[in-house]
């Protein structure tokens, strides 16, 4: 009886050891193959006239943690992008996307992917930022 209450510490410090690994990705070994959520720090430019929409131009997104999977959310509408580097991305805007003079939502977002199946956040929608379209 004696053995058996020394045990009883050790298997459950052991179960939420495990439990505290598996929940965690800095430590959790499966966790490798999951995708930062991204940042946004800025756009450029970030206003811009109607003229130039109806005309196209590139904006570039600045900030980080930005993977080949990573899309922009235009008013929260995906749209395929460049990712230049983990911290610059490039779309190309027109009336199909902006269709009238205002503000604009921005915000980039990344896929999970298949992580999350064991326990390991992954990917997610950065914070959003304006586009000023006069």
């Amino acid at each position: 009886m004696r053995l058996r209450s020394r045990r009883l510490p050790f298997v459950c410090l052991l179960v939420l050891s495990l439990t505290f690994l598996l929940g965690c990705n800095n430590l959790n070994p499966l966790c490798s193959s999951a995708r930062p959520a991204p940042v946004i720090g800025s756009l450029s430019p970030s206003t811009v006239s109607f003229s130039q929409v109806q005309q196209g131009f590139t904006m570039v997104v600045n900030g980080s943690e930005f993977v080949s999977s990573s899309q922009i959310l235009v008013n929260s509408t995906p749209l395929a992008a460049t990712v230049v580097s983990p911290t610059e991305m490039k779309v190309n805007l027109t009336t199909d996307e902006i269709p009238a003079p205002g503000s604009v939502r921005i915000m980039v977002q990344t896929p999970s992917g298949n992580s999350g199946d064991v326990g390991c956040t992954s990917g997610g929608t950065s914070d959003a930022l304006t586009l000023t379209v006069n």
